[in-house]
């Protein structure tokens, strides 16, 4: 059982679209590090320790000690294996996109919708659930690569879980790579999965309150996109007050709205992921004419 969230306890399996790929998440990784152990997303990492102690057992604090400790051993692995992932993502200047939010926030509609949008734009998609395969053939019938990651009874993706599915896409230059990760407004805010930014998606059904009720996803932000927003006069969502407490969670984040309805409506989040982009390309242009110059001064790069 994962010590983060508490949950776990089914297979995790990767489902890349073709015949007879679809297997265990067990197996090596050749781009940098090795998983060869069995992961079922469990992440029962007892460490032989014996919990069947004789004593008297009121030792609340050490227990409390040893599961800060563990929970720290955990996303400190994963910190390791999304290093390694932005490293993979950088040979091909990919862009990865870690897309967030509760369930039915319409996360796999605006997904569809950006990719028939996108154009020569090369994209590839990661998607996340506990079961079923069904967004990531939606995804698929707009032509573009997807790979569907089931967790079983896992509640988030981890850095260990993205670093095999991009094994299974074509990563090109300048690319975007979309992670819909489980809904969950929760424990998908402590795993980096080696993204370039972190995008939270919130539904106007679901009411402005949420930044408040779950912080700490709102402060790992680096977009909030409100989605569903024609919507809006039928629910009585208060946008105004729904970006005052995004503010008050995370002050410097951009809050963005889109609807797949109107024939504008994604034109912010076109023209964020256009900027994203262009970011992408100066950076890696910087890097060049460095390592050139470390070159010409005779230092190696």
């Amino acid at each position: 059982m994962c010590v983060t969230c508490g949950c776990g306890g089914g297979e995790t399996t990767i489902d890349t679209g073709e015949p007879k790929r679809r297997h265990a998440h067990d197996h090596g990784h050749p781009h940098g590090h090795d998983h060869s152990h069995g992961h079922s997303h469990g992440h029962d990492h007892s460490h032989g320790q014996d919990h069947g102690h004789d004593h008297a057992h009121d030792h609340a604090g050490d227990h409390a000690g040893r599961t800060v400790a563990l929970e720290r051993d955990i996303l400190s692995a994963n910190a390791r294996l999304a290093a390694d992932n932005r490293r993979l993502l950088a040979k091909t200047s990919s862009i990865a996109l870690n897309l967030m939010s509760s369930p039915g926030s319409g996360k796999t509609t605006l997904l569809v919708e950006t990719l028939k949008r996108l154009g020569a734009v090369p994209a590839v998609v990661i998607e996340g659930d506990q079961q079923t395969s069904n967004d990531a053939e939606r995804i698929r019938a707009t032509g573009r690569k997807a790979i569907q990651i089931n967790t079983g009874k896992g509640c988030h993706l981890d850095a260990h879980m993205v670093g095999h599915a991009l094994e299974h896409l074509p990563l090109e230059p300048n690319g975007l790579v979309f992670i819909e990760n489980v809904g969950n407004l929760v424990c998908p805010a402590a795993f980096d999965l080696g993204e370039a930014r972190r995008v939270v998606i919130l539904s106007v059904t679901e009411g402005e309150d949420k930044p408040l009720k779950y912080p700490d996803m709102f402060a790992v932000a680096d977009l909030v996109v409100l989605t569903k927003t024609d919507l809006a006069p039928y629910v009585d969502f208060d946008g105004e007050a729904a970006r005052a407490h995004v503010a008050r969670i995370n002050p410097s984040v951009p809050v963005i709205e889109v609807s797949v309805r109107r024939e504008d409506g994604l034109k912010p989040w076109l023209d964020w992921l256009t900027t994203q982009r262009r970011a992408a390309l100066e950076a890696r242009r910087r890097q060049i004419e460095a390592e050139l110059a470390a070159l010409d001064a005779g230092v190696p790069a």
